[in-house]
């Protein structure tokens, strides 16, 4: 096949991926606590094709020897961007932010598969009963949230009152003037670009961690006991998505671009082996 469309096929798969990268970005722009990805492009393997058989023949040579073809670029990088969203007022009790840039609510996500322990910047929390007089604190998606301990946090039906403390513990008023305080299950992540998109919103461990070379204890750590004192949330407020909408349109227009001209390279090379096979 000709160099050219082996170059233009491999760089239109890559720019595919990026393509869908963007796109989910751009889906999420209102999606609370969402954290777009950024992706890099990298060269790649090229030949040399050297003009003679060895440097010596080309002593006084001014140019670069020899002449470099490459089969295209590929998806190097896909990182999460970290920075942190705008903070956006709701005055609503059980809506908590985040506002420390690596900080996540650890929440339980189950399945047919089993039940894992989830990382999430939605803090867009709500009660749903247990049928045992204790209502059940869970995300938008029913997820439970849990505690400094990872157990689901459930409080008592006839709480009236919700306040949230400086270290992530959550007081909350009884009708009969008791007081129940529950730790929110806060973590620090601290290699974050380690854990995969879970989909809804929620960031999971890999399960490859021996290949990655790398140990949980790496990749995050659990702010219970005097690492609370670390713990940065406000109540009544939700952080908002990261993603820049006109920067995403922009790198969108771009892509578009780059793919066109991609495909255009693909059908003039097939003109040209058209003229080729048909010279007799």
């Amino acid at each position: 096949m000709n160099r050219t469309m082996i170059t233009a096929t491999n760089t239109l798969s890559q720019l595919q991926k990026q393509m869908d990268i963007a796109s989910d970005n751009l889906a999420n722009l209102g999606t609370t606590g969402f954290k777009r990805k950024q992706s890099s492009f990298s060269e790649l393997l090229v030949q040399q094709f050297n003009n003679q058989p060895s440097a010596g023949a080309e002593a006084g040579r001014l140019t670069p020897l020899g002449i470099r073809q490459g089969v295209g670029a590929q998806l190097a990088q896909s990182q999460i961007v970290m920075t942190q969203g705008s903070l956006k007022s709701t005055d609503r009790p059980l809506d908590f932010a985040l506002t420390s840039e690596k900080q996540y609510f650890r929440v339980l996500e189950q399945s047919d598969n089993g039940s894992a322990v989830r990382f999430t910047r939605d803090g867009a929390f709500y009660l749903t009963p247990t049928g045992q007089n204790e209502n059940m604190l869970v995300t938008s998606a029913g997820h439970p949230v849990l505690d400094a301990n990872n157990n689901p946090i459930t409080v008592s039906a006839d709480a009236s009152n919700y306040k949230l403390m400086d270290d992530g513990s959550l007081a909350v008023q009884l009708n009969n003037g008791a007081t129940q305080e529950i730790d929110l299950g806060i973590s620090l992540v601290k290699k974050p670009q380690f854990l995969e998109q879970m989909g809804g919103n929620l960031l999971g461990m890999p399960n490859n961690l021996a290949e990655l070379n790398v140990t949980a204890d790496e990749i995050y750590t659990d702010l219970n006991g005097p690492l609370r004192t670390q713990i940065a949330v406000s109540q009544g407020m939700l952080e908002q998505s990261n993603v820049d909408m006109s920067k995403e349109m922009t790198d969108i227009i771009n892509l578009q671009r780059s793919y066109q001209f991609q495909s255009r390279s693909i059908s003039m090379a097939d003109q040209m082996m058209g003229l080729i096979n048909g010279i007799r």
